[in-house]
């Protein structure tokens, strides 16, 4: 990684940048600023915004969440299921400028001792965009679940339902 890319945690004064950086990387899947800042909000631990020298250039929003299940797009979760078993990568986004860095790679590596250390088994995510041949890289297996085909519609057609064990 570039040794002025920098991962940190994300504040409520970078919403604004974490919505400019979601127009352009999923410009297909808008969530409303206030769902964005209730993921941030429920799971401060989870939020991280990535910079080039002090420029916004991408951010990750993850929390635990059901295992086999999936948040709905675009609306607001209300809590962290007190039944939360496997650990949910929301939103992974980076500018065209931050990709090829190692970036995605480094944060998915932070998050996942993250989890573990929190006892979480597994990670899990909906992969959009093509993303799941890098998700894969990165360990995730795709599951099908047949109960789970509606909500990944509400993505795209291409939705998947990955997960990484952690063990």
């Amino acid at each position: 990684m570039r040794h002025d890319l920098n991962w940190r945690n994300m504040s409520a004064y970078d919403l604004d940048a974490v919505e400019a950086i979601a127009e352009v990387v999923h410009p297909a899947f808008f969530e409303a600023p206030e769902v964005l800042a209730e993921r941030r909000q429920l799971y401060p631990n989870g939020a991280h915004m990535l910079e080039i020298g002090e420029r916004a250039v991408g951010y990750v929003l993850s929390h635990p969440w059901r295992e086999g299940d999936i948040p709905p797009l675009n609306a607001p979760l209300g809590a962290i299921p007190p039944d939360a078993g496997t650990y949910y990568i929301h939103d992974l986004a980076l500018l065209p400028v931050a990709r090829q860095m190692g970036a995605a790679q480094f944060i998915t590596a932070v998050l996942a001792r993250h989890a573990a250390a929190r006892g979480f088994a597994t990670m899990s995510l909906v992969t959009v965009n093509g993303s799941e041949g890098f998700w894969a890289k990165q360990g995730f297996v795709v599951q099908d679940i047949p109960e789970l085909t509606g909500k990944l519609l509400t993505y795209e057609e291409g939705a998947r339902y990955m997960v990484r064990p952690l063990a």
